[in-house]
Parts: C-alpha cells; sequence; structure tokens
C-alpha cells in the first residue's frame, strides 16, 4: 500500500509537470497530510525536486534512472532531426555522441543533403583528451579525467594533441566557461570538429552533440558561429527533455531554476 501511494504520486506528478501538495491530494485522492509526508520521502529520496515554494516536480534521480536506460536507437529518434536540419544549414556532418562506461563513443551522423563536400566523423570511440565530443563530456564529467589515471595515458595522435594534464585542465576550463570545445587537427591532421554538451549537469552531460569539417573550412570565425549555435541547440534538447537543471561544476552542489531565477 506504501509503494503504490508514492508511486501514484509520481503518477499524477509525472503527468502534470509540477504541482503543489493541495493538488496532488486531490488528483491522488489521498488525504493532504499524508500527501505532504510522502512527497518529504520522495524529494529526501531524490525523485521529486522542489522548483518553487510547494511546488514539486520529478526528480533529477528519478530522470536518470529512467533516461540512463535510453537505447542508441532512442535517442537517434530524438536528435537525428535537430542534427539533420543543421547539416543541412552549415554544409557539414553532425553527429550524437555518449558517454558509455569510461569512453566517449559518437554513435550517429547526419549529413548534409545539398550534394556539397562534406567530412564524416566515423563511428565509435574517441579518446577523451583528443576529439571534440570527448572533452566537452569530461569538461563536465571531471570524475573521468582524475589525475591519477591520466598520467601516462595521453596518447599524442598529432603534434597538436594536449599530452600535459595541466594543458588539459586548463582546456577544460575554457571549455566551461564557453559551453563548447574545439579539436583543431588533434586527432587528425586537417581536420577540425566543435562539441557541445546535450545539457549540462545529469543525463544531459553525457551526450554531445558535434559537428567535423576540414580546417580550411572550420576558420575560427566558422568555429565560434557553429559552437554558439551547438549551445543553443543543446539548451533547446534539454530543455525539451527535461533536463533543464544546473550543476556546479567546482561545488558539485545543484540549483533548481525557479520563477524567480529564470
Amino acid at each position: 500500500m506504501h509503494l503504490e501511494r508514492l508511486s501514484r504520486i509520481l503518477e499524477v506528478v509525472g503527468y502534470a509537470g509540477e504541482m503543489n501538495v493541495a493538488d496532488i491530494s486531490t488528483a491522488s485522492d489521498l488525504p493532504k497530510p499524508t500527501v505532504y509526508r510522502l512527497v518529504q520521502d520522495l524529494v529526501s529520496a531524490g525523485l521529486l525536486e522542489p522548483v518553487s515554494r510547494g511546488h514539486f516536480t520529478i526528480g533529477s534521480r528519478l530522470k536518470r534512472i529512467v533516461l540512463n536506460d535510453q537505447s542508441d536507437a532512442a535517442l537517434q529518434e530524438l536528435v537525428a532531426p535537430s542534427l539533420g536540419k543543421s547539416a543541412d544549414e552549415y554544409g557539414a556532418a553532425f553527429f550524437l555522441s555518449r558517454l558509455r562506461d569510461q569512453s566517449v563513443e559518437i554513435i550517429h551522423v547526419e549529413t548534409p543533403e545539398s550534394g556539397v563536400s562534406y567530412l564524416h566523423p566515423g563511428l565509435g570511440k574517441r579518446p577523451l583528451h583528443a576529439c571534440s565530443c570527448s572533452k566537452v563530456v569530461a569538461a563536465y564529467s571531471p570524475e573521468l579525467m582524475l589525475e591519477k589515471k591520466l598520467k601516462g595515458r595521453l596518447k599524442a595522435y598529432t603534434d597538436f594533441t594536449l599530452t600535459r594534464v595541466d594543458d588539459l585542465k586548463k582546456e577544460f576550463e575554457t571549455i566551461r566557461q564557453r559551453g563548447y570545445a574545439e579539436c583543431i587537427e588533434e586527432l587528425e591532421r586537417g581536420m577540425c570538429s566543435v562539441a557541445a554538451p546535450v545539457g549540462q549537469s545529469e543525463f544531459g552531460k553525457t551526450l554531445a552533440i558535434g559537428a567535423t569539417g576540414s580546417v580550411r573550412v572550420f576558420t575560427r570565425t566558422y568555429r565560434d558561429r557553429l559552437g554558439c549555435q551547438l549551445v543553443k541547440l543543446g539548451e533547446e534538447l534539454s530543455d525539451s527533455f527535461g533536463w533543464n537543471n544546473n550543476l556546479d561544476i567546482e561545488s558539485g552542489k545543484r540549483t533548481i531554476a525557479t520563477e524567480s531565477t529564470k
């Protein structure tokens, strides 16, 4: 009975998006004192979260449990239309990558239909220190890049690959400041890529969207414009999926967006 009541509260809040205790009580047909107590239990467990005074929404922990089980095919279906549109607009290959275990892997690529020449990034794993999609995921997931794990493992793929831990840390700080990562001939000569996370917290920070092209096409101005567009697209996708909580990377403290902070 207790589990059934908890489940009922999660269901009604999930359907509504945001509710207060009185509304939950009415929708679930449970007494207000019972709802208040159960809501506090769910908040403590991270299954509900307060979004403003007296109002609650589905918690990040529950979202993470559900979304971490997303198959590649499900993610591709959600993101591919936006990537396809961007590929046609920019005349470049756009990709979706995800964190899997301790590696970042490109799982889907959309190419332009305009007939322009483009570079295909290919599918599969990328090194955490030498690809834009890997670096942007690592920048928002510091537990992946512990110094003791890095020493002696930063392979130089080209003369431009970052192989010193201190240099990589500075690069991650830059990525967090501007919201996107670049790879300029670090993995392969003549090839560039730009990537941004699909949200900077929870499940979104384990996904990256990006584009790749030649050094000739991906100039500094082009990369700046593309990076800003990828950040915007990532935020739009994050909002549409409900991954809109913010995480302070340095402190690890979470801030909840409310009407007063939006």
